[in-house]
Formats: structure tokens, C-alpha cells, sequence
């Protein structure tokens, strides 16, 4: 029988970054509350200062504490789903994620995203998107724009489903999908008139509160993509990144 490998000795400030992370993830310390001063977490947990500040800076860069203006304390704070996803979406992409991959998840995802949009959203989330259809309509030539405006769409419709969980599963994809209508949108001449008439019927289903309508354009949506892909001659096999 090989024998066991001996178990790696993590830095202390990663220990002391583990012990801070395990307070807030149990909400012993919640949003919003101050920690205490570095000089007096060294002496609790019996650390230099120094550990101490490399593990905050660890921390900050991970989102879970910020320095608010005028504070020389950290405060708890939330990593925001933007910061979450593009982790994720790096990871992804170092797996190398193809065009398909992200498609066949973007089908899964979209229409019940939409159905969900079309029963929970406020007259707030409609205005949103209601905008950000109109900027992809008003602004569709320039790329980089249609691009955005696009993202912005679905992160629009992500955020009218009001459910946390949803939203950050979207918000990686959201990042994904960009870059291969990056490659896509400029290959194909109708590309800008389908999204933004797609875009058209799934606000107009929301506003209605159609979920099933809603669902069934995002399909259709999302098979447009496809279809994009491959008429951009894009080998959806293709790893994106």
C-alpha cells in the first residue's frame, strides 16, 4: 500500500481568511457589520498584523468585505453577482467552452427565464427592458453597442425573475454569449433586425404577462442564434475565448 501524502500547511493568513469567511458565510457576522480593527483580530487570533491585513486584502479581492469612504474599518459586504460570474465564466473558459456548449445552455436557461420575467416583474424591471431593447434598436450599428445592448437585454430579463439563484446561473452565460455574437453579428445581415424583433415579442410578452408566450419567442430567440452561428460560418465546436 503507497503511503499518504503528507497534508499541506496552508499560510496563516489563508487560515485567517478561512476562519473570517466561515463567520460571514454563517452570518455570525452579516452584512453591513464592521469587523474589528487589524490590530485587534491579531490579537484574537494570536497573528502577526501583517497576517492579518494579507488575509482582509483576500478578502476584499474576493468581495465578501469592502472599506467603505471614511472607514478605516472593513465592513461585511456581498460579492455582486457581476464579480461572481466572471469567475465562473473565466473557469469555463479555461475548460474551453465551445460556441455549442454555451448555445445548448442558453436553451435550456432562456425561455424559462423569460416565462419567469413574464409572472414576476415589476413595472420597474418592464421599463429596464423596455430600454435596453430600445438602445440595441437606436444604436445596432456600431458592434461593440449591439453587442452590449444585447447582454443588457438578457441581463434585464434575468433580473425580472427576482430570483437570486437564477440570476447568478445567467449572469456567466451572459458573458459567454458575448463574445460569439462578437463573431457572429457582422457576418450576418439580418442578425440585428431578428434579435431586435425577438426582442420586441418577449417585452411585449412580459408587459402582457404571458408566460408561455414569452417562453416560446425565447426559444424561438435562441434557435436564431444557432442558426446565426452557422450561416456566420462559425464551427460551433469552436472553443470561445
Amino acid at each position: 500500500m503507497s503511503e499518504f501524502a503528507p497534508l499541506p500547511l496552508a499560510p496563516a493568513y489563508r487560515q485567517v481568511a478561512a476562519v473570517i469567511t466561515e463567520r460571514i458565510c454563517s452570518r455570525a457576522l452579516r452584512e453591513g457589520e464592521r469587523l474589528p480593527p487589524e490590530t485587534e483580530l491579531a490579537r484574537q487570533l494570536g497573528v502577526n498584523r501583517s497576517t492579518v491585513r494579507e488575509a482582509l486584502r483576500e478578502l476584499e479581492c474576493s468581495g465578501l468585505i469592502e472599506r467603505r469612504p471614511g472607514s478605516k474599518r472593513m465592513t461585511v459586504s456581498r460579492p455582486r453577482h457581476g464579480e461572481v460570474a466572471r469567475d465562473v465564466s473565466r473557469a469555463l473558459a479555461l475548460h474551453d467552452v465551445t460556441f455549442l456548449e454555451v448555445w445548448e445552455a442558453l436553451r435550456h436557461f432562456e425561455p424559462p427565464i423569460a416565462a419567469t420575467a413574464a409572472a414576476a416583474h415589476t413595472a420597474a424591471d418592464l421599463e429596464r427592458l423596455v430600454d435596453a431593447h430600445n438602445l440595441f434598436a437606436g444604436e445596432n450599428r456600431a458592434t461593440e453597442l449591439a453587442v452590449r445592448h444585447t447582454a443588457e437585454y438578457f441581463r434585464a430579463l434575468g433580473a425580472a425573475t427576482h430570483n437570486q439563484v437564477l440570476a447568478l446561473v445567467h449572469e456567466p452565460l451572459i458573458q459567454l454569449l458575448e463574445p460569439s455574437l462578437r463573431a457572429m453579428i457582422d457576418e450576418v445581415p439580418q442578425a440585428r433586425a431578428r434579435i431586435g424583433a425577438a426582442q420586441q415579442r418577449i417585452t411585449q410578452a412580459v408587459g402582457a404577462r404571458d408566460a408561455a408566450t414569452a417562453s416560446a419567442w425565447m426559444a424561438r430567440h435562441i434557435r436564431d442564434f444557432r442558426t446565426g452561428y452557422e450561416l456566420a460560418g462559425i464551427d460551433l465546436g469552436h472553443r470561445i475565448g
